[in-house]
């Protein structure tokens, strides 16, 4: 099957392109928003890559020659490498505002995004392409439902023709070549994509002045996924400054290495914790930078419980991003004990997950569940657990128990 018809959010960018002069498609480097691009639009749309370096000593130094060079309809790769030639698609398309002929690509990060916002907003559809999600694993990106539909019945059944292993899933991880070439060695892929991220993307940061110091906040990074962020604690225990901690967290942010899971607030006061959760993007990544290469080693880990709920929790952010919406995400922990993992915000209603890593899953494991979903002052729609359960199953009759792979593969 083409990656076009694996990957769901195809069929956002063809919508996008009808109301939108040019459609702007960030994410991490090899997510796959290259071959997206050209296998959908390449008999459309011409294609230039701005990686290559003479191509883009001629856009940098000579913009409007290589616009007329290469006039639209036109797949610009890798523009985060001449962000200020944004400016001059603007007054191209303010010049003939046709809709779907600029189609952008760039790995996200600070100058990226601000050339976007201050140059073709209004004029552009920004979407992410993150690593496969599991629908897209089980090839079923046609099928996959968005997720207010989700929401509505997460319990449906699959054909369990493709069973995914929870450990093959957390060590390979979600990047298209790792995740479907068994062949490809997963340390030497992980190694050289956190080079290759290093020395393309940070070292071009002024923020990021020691860049072995970097790779050991990132390494700190992945030993803290699933895990309440704790600034003051990571720039002690790496030797820099408050500040400065908070400014590479922000670049591997805008990178697409961590996803910050925020606090619900509404309603629950003061006691709330107010710090977010710090979660790994990718799983792969994530044990390769904890050191953890094979089966055994993941079960017995004392992460694993951290690194599943990495998994799930990611799977959930790439459902809205996979169909062009603002994750209305967030967790939930207060400090008289009320612990919820996942909490959805959908129609001004609120669905509860808590995230567990046994097989065996009875009402004794949920009691925060039990007390939010008897709360009839709070506006909650759903309450489910999500973990490696043989199937969907009712666990009380306001709680479902969810199978992982089952339920978030549709």
């Amino acid at each position: 099957m083409s990656l076009l018809k694996r990957r769901c959010l195809a069929g956002t960018v063809v919508r996008a392109m009808k109301t939108f002069p040019a459609v702007v498609v960030t994410g991490p480097r090899q997510s796959g928003k290259t071959t997206l691009l050209k296998t959908g639009f390449a008999r459309t749309h011409a294609y230039v890559s701005l990686e290559n370096l003479d191509v883009r000593m001629r856009a940098r130094d000579d913009p409007n020659g290589f616009l007329d060079q290469y006039p639209p309809p036109i797949i610009l790769d890798e523009i985060q490498y001449v962000p200020d030639i944004l400016s001059y698609i603007k007054t191209r398309i303010d010049e003939d505002r046709k809709s779907g002929q600029w189609l952008l690509t760039g790995s996200q990060n600070f100058a990226l995004m601000h050339g976007v916002s201050q140059s073709l907003a209004g004029r552009a559809a920004v979407l992410t392409l993150m690593p496969l999600s599991l629908p897209e694993m089980a090839d079923r990106a046609a099928a996959a439902l968005d997720p207010a539909a989700w929401l509505k019945k997460p319990a449906g059944n699959l054909p369990a023709s493709r069973p995914l292993a929870v450990e093959t899933a957390i060590l390979r991880g979600m990047y298209p070549e790792i995740a479907l070439n068994k062949k490809v060695d997963r340390q030497l892929w992980c190694a050289s994509y956190i080079a290759t991220y290093l020395e393309r993307d940070v070292r071009n940061l002024a923020a990021v002045g020691d860049l072995n110091q970097f790779e050991r906040f990132l390494r700190l990074s992945a030993t803290r996924t699933g895990q309440i962020l704790n600034l003051s604690d990571m720039a002690r225990d790496i030797g820099v400054s408050v500040p400065t901690a908070k400014r590479w967290i922000s670049i591997l942010e805008a990178g697409h290495q961590v996803y910050l899971l925020y606090p619900f607030y509404r309603n629950i006061g003061k006691r709330l914790i107010k710090s977010p959760k710090l979660y790994f993007t990718d799983t792969a990544l994530a044990t390769y930078l904890l050191g953890i290469h094979d089966r055994e080693t993941l079960l017995n880990s004392p992460s694993f419980g951290a690194l599943f709920e990495t998994a799930v929790v990611t799977e959930f952010l790439k459902r809205f991003l996979n169909f062009g919406h603002i994750p209305s995400l967030f967790y939930l922990r207060t400090r008289d004990g009320l612990e919820i993992d996942l909490v959805v915000e959908s129609g001004q209603k609120l669905h509860l997950f808590e995230i567990k890593t046994s097989m065996t899953v009875t009402a004794h494991h949920v009691p925060s569940l039990i007390k939010m979903s008897r709360d009839r002052k709070a506006p909650i729609a759903s309450a489910a657990v999500i973990s490696r359960t043989a199937g969907n199953f009712r666990l009380t009759d306001r709680i479902a128990a969810l199978n992982w792979a089952a339920s978030l593969s549709r």
